[in-house]
């Protein structure tokens, strides 16, 4: 029996794979073969619901096939993605263990926030992320795709809301796992870094039977399975300045970072000490300046703060990669119906497990939440003292106290979460209509634990009070007179809760309307109802403002969406096609959203076109910004202490941002434009050179610093600059999500691919891709910004800075059985100041001069290496070694995602990772 409808899909996917040799291929002759080739061979891509014979449309699309991951040598999906060029401020890298979205990996296109990046499997939504990102920005985790069932990703790289929907403002991922697959494939690899850590053991084995076109189902499933060991910050000791916090031979000032503490500055208010420091009535001192003391905690030398105060450094104790461990699976079938139609199923599980270490808690600060409201334990009436009583406290009055809790242990957060996705649907050929109905539920279950976090109230108590139920907390040295009791009553084991669900029923067709000169009219159409909750319980007691130091993040909430949309595909002259598309998205609490696409691509000869598009684009507000409350941490550019001369201490500061919902917000609005030239002069060379702009208008934001400072909704330490009033450290601002500012973004995308035959020395393929941003600018309230370039914008995940460009170059040398590859990821340099207007550098070294050098964070670039080898037509030996020249990553003392150096150049923290696999296939 012969199945048309499967002789189309072996067509489709044959196209797309053939088309993935580049990323835009010139529309081709169709074959002359099969009078009915031309219809059958059509697929569908990203950012269109119409099927065609060509891939090249009017947006730019990046093809990435799986060859294109294996040869990178990354280890997860996530990671793969936040290396390419379009990948930007915003990001969730798998590092940032100490963020609101612990565990997670996610993708943040043109800098816009993860958010404004919509995030599709085989064309359609997942559930979110149970913890939102910065306890605002609601995205999708991509460490829950199984990369073995990966056949290749597709990156729309302009709007897309007039097919997809909300939230497509800056792009779309598409991931397109396998449709089908037969036989039986084992993988196993193992790798470590050269320091001998971070070793991760990774296994999946893929099956799968019947052939679609002769036994009319196919069936399979792939599951993987992988553990990577943690990383500490200490174990990169002697890496320059990766393993330590004590930067002062780099020429800095240990008071102005964070990596050293526990100092008494000349005049202001002591730091955190692990053996305690405290204001008595000649000011501040340490309670026991013991040499011997200190050095029970820490290795730092020398200790030479002449107020006495016991300096350590973090780096000793906090995680540099987490340990990971997951399981992801996934299984597909697909089942003849008749000649016209199939029915098709698809069922999805993840798990996984994250744990990170942070430095021990601290005792004072400041922090808040809805119903507990602002704690200041820093300075003032709720400062955290020690008492008059306390053995500890040798001045005989109550005093301020700064401790760091290393009897109590390191802060420790662990995430489990776990994901399902299940989908089932019917799609094939009814008259002249291709149709394709689906129903798709998906949810995440997350469960968040922290040990090692402070509950104030009972702080307070064994500090101050001589009748405390379990006695006095003991501190520094002296700590071992505590009993267990203790530490659970004041260290109890917290936790959070988030679940989020996604239920959508779609239907879409497309056809051909009649003849134009340059082909058949195209038109799609299609329906969708979706409904989204999110909810996340507060970590247990944060809701009373009972955890020093823990932001507050809580929300509950849902959305109900019914959506119509149309799209048109007119090929008017053989040289020239237009196209657009009209999205109408229905809320139920009122909204509405009409948001068009049109594109033009014009080809003078077969070898050269020319494209443009214009979309408009929307974010609807999610739970986290109309029903929930967060209270986040970020470096600010404090305008009132930041601006005196010579610089104090505590300049940048972290500061608690005390966010409050809003549930009258309205979305996101965009507009995007890009115009692009598309070159192949040979079958073996292509160029494309797009340049683009999205505008984005009245943004979910925070009121920003200014303002909340201006209208006095900030709480400071006591610490004031002589001579300068109302100088003191910022702890706290509060603010609320408005609708406010608006983000322009422009820059240009290039891309260029060629190929040689070397005859018997094989094959040689070359990619280049470099983006560019060209002005990254946003207006709050008309005080215009302008990032790009900078280190700016430090309000969003990680600080990680807006660099102008990001390169990446990539060779691959195929010969017999043999396959070598390279990869060159560059990343330019930023200006070392928040924004492009600061006249003053973001950080200084110890004599007051900018720091790095120039003020400037300088580029930084890796070569990774990748090789494969075919023993066997069933056996294949591979490998990788990443950062193969073991450069070390610039020091970047501004970004408060990692220590000492910038997020995006993790690699060169790590070191050279080696990774050694083997795949074997039955045959």
């Amino acid at each position: 029996m012969t199945h048309a409808l499967c002789r189309a899909i072996r067509h489709s996917l044959l196209a797309t794979a053939l088309a993935g040799t580049a990323p835009a291929v010139l529309a081709q002759e169709p074959p002359a073969t099969e009078p009915d080739a031309t219809t059958l061979g059509r697929i569908e891509v990203t950012g269109s619901r119409i099927l065609r014979t060509d891939t090249e449309t009017a947006s730019p699309v990046q093809l990435i096939q799986r060859e294109d991951i294996d040869r990178s040598g990354e280890r997860t999906l996530g990671e793969y993605l936040q290396t390419l060029t379009v990948d930007g401020s915003g990001s969730v890298p798998k590092s940032f263990g100490a963020g609101f979205a612990s565990g997670a990996s996610g993708i943040s296109m043109r800098g816009l926030g993860a958010g404004s990046t919509l995030v599709l499997i085989n064309g359609r939504r997942i559930a979110p992320y149970g913890l939102a990102d910065d306890g605002q920005k609601v995205f999708t985790d991509l460490s829950i795709i199984p990369l073995e069932a990966v056949e290749r990703v597709e990156v729309l790289k302009d709007g897309a809301s007039s097919i997809y929907g909300s939230d497509a403002i800056a792009g779309v991922v598409n991931v397109i796992l396998r449709r089908d697959f037969t036989g039986t494939v084992l993988t196993g690899s193992y790798g470590m870094s050269e320091e001998g850590d971070g070793d991760e053991r990774k296994a999946s084995v893929t099956w799968g039977t019947g052939d679609l076109a002769e036994n009319g189902y196919n069936f399979f499933f792939s599951v993987e399975a992988s553990k990577s060991d943690e990383i500490f910050a200490r174990d990169r000791r002697g890496r320059k300045w990766i393993g330590t916090g004590d930067i002062r031979p780099w020429g800095y000032d240990i008071q102005d970072f964070g990596g050293i503490t526990g100092f008494i500055p000349d005049g202001g208010t002591g730091t955190n000490s692990p053996v305690g420091n405290a204001e008595g009535p000649d000011g501040w001192a340490s309670l026991d300046p013991s040499p011997e003391s200190c050095a029970l905690f820490s290795s730092v030398t020398p200790q030479d703060d002449p107020n006495g105060g016991c300096m350590w450094d973090t780096a000793q104790i906090r995680s540099l990669q987490p340990e990971q461990e997951y399981i992801n699976f996934f299984s597909r079938g697909t089942f003849a119906l008749s000649d016209t139609s199939e029915i098709y199923t698809e069922f999805g599980y993840g798990r996984k497990k994250s744990s990170f270490h942070n430095t021990p808690s601290g005792v004072s600060g400041a922090w808040a939440s809805p119903e507990g409201g602002a704690i200041n334990a820093s300075s003032g009436e709720q400062a955290t003292v020690i008492g008059a009583e306390h053995p500890d406290n040798p001045f005989g009055v109550d005093a301020r106290l700064r401790y760091a809790a290393f009897d109590v242990g390191s802060r420790r957060n662990s995430v489990d979460n776990q994901f399902v996705r299940f989908l089932v649907g019917v799609r094939g050929y009814l008259g002249e209509w291709d149709y394709d109905v689906g129903y798709l539920h998906s949810e995440t279950d997350l469960e968040s634990e922290r040990r090692g976090y402070l509950r104030y109230s009972a702080v307070q108590t064994v500090l101050t009070d001589p009748d405390s139920p379990v006695g006095w907390w003991r501190l520094g040295a002296n700590a071992g007179e505590n009993s267990q009791a203790l530490y659970d009553f004041i260290s109890p084991t917290i936790r959070a809760n988030a679940e989020t669900k996604l239920d959508a029923f779609d239907i879409k067709a497309s056809r051909s309307l009649m003849d134009l000169p340059g082909g058949a009219l195209g038109l799609a159409v299609g329906a969708e109802w979706r409904r989204q909750t999110a909810m996340l319980t507060p970590v247990t007691f944060t809701d009373q403002s009972e955890i020093i130091g823990l932001g507050y993040s809580a929300y509950d909430g849902d959305e109900t969406v019914t959506a119509a949309y149309v799209e048109l595909l007119a090929p008017v002259h053989d040289t020239l096609e237009l196209s657009g598309a009209l999205r109408m998205d229905d809320y139920r609490d009122g909204d509405t959203a009409f948001t068009p696409k049109f594109g033009v691509k014009w080809t003078p000869i077969d070898w050269i076109a020319l494209r443009g598009t214009y979309a408009e684009g929307f974010r609807a507000p999610n739970p986290a910004e109309t029903a929930g409350s967060s209270v986040g941490f970020a470096t600010a550019n404090d305008p009132v202490r930041c601006s005196i001369e010579p610089r104090p201490s505590n300049c940048p500061p972290g500061v608690a941002f005390i966010n409050r919902p809003n549930p009258d917000l309205e979305p996101e609005e965009s507009k995007s434009y890009t115009v692009g030239l598309v070159l192949q002069p040979t079958q073996t060379t292509t160029l494309t050179l797009d340049a683009w702009q999205i505008e984005r208008e009245n943004e979910i934001t925070t009121r920003s610093l200014e303002e909340a400072l201006r209208l006095g909704d900030f709480i400071r330490d006591d610490d004031e600059v002589p001579g300068f009033p109302g100088s003191g450290t910022l702890l706290a601002v509060f603010t609320n999500y408005i609708n406010a500012s608006a983000t322009t973004v422009r820059g240009l995308d290039l891309d260029v691919r060629q190929s040689f035959d070397l005859g018997n020395a094989g094959t040689l393929a070359l990619d280049l891709q470099w983006s560019r941003i060209n002005s990254y600018e946003r207006d709050s309230d008309g005080t215009v910004s302008q990032w790009a370039g900078t280190h700016g914008d430090c309000n969003v995940t990680n600080c990680i800075g807006t660099p102008k460009d990001r390169i990446n170059f990539g060779a691959t040398w195929d010969i017999n059985d043999f396959s070598l590859s390279s990869v060159v990821n560059y990343r330019g340099e930023m200006d070392n100041v928040f924004e492009e207007s600061d006249e003053r550098c973001a950080s200084t070294f110890a004599d007051g001069s900018d720091a790095p050098g120039d003020c400037e964070i300088p580029s930084f670039y890796t070569v990774d290496l990748s090789g494969s080898w075919r023993a066997t037509e069933a056996f294949e030996l591979f490998g990788s070694v990443q950062n193969v020249t073991d450069r070390v990553a610039p020091l970047d003392p501004t970004t408060y995602g990692a220590l000492n150096y910038n997020p995006l150049d993790f690699s060169g923290a790590m070191g050279r990772y080696f990774t050694l696999g083997m795949r074997y296939t039955f045959l």
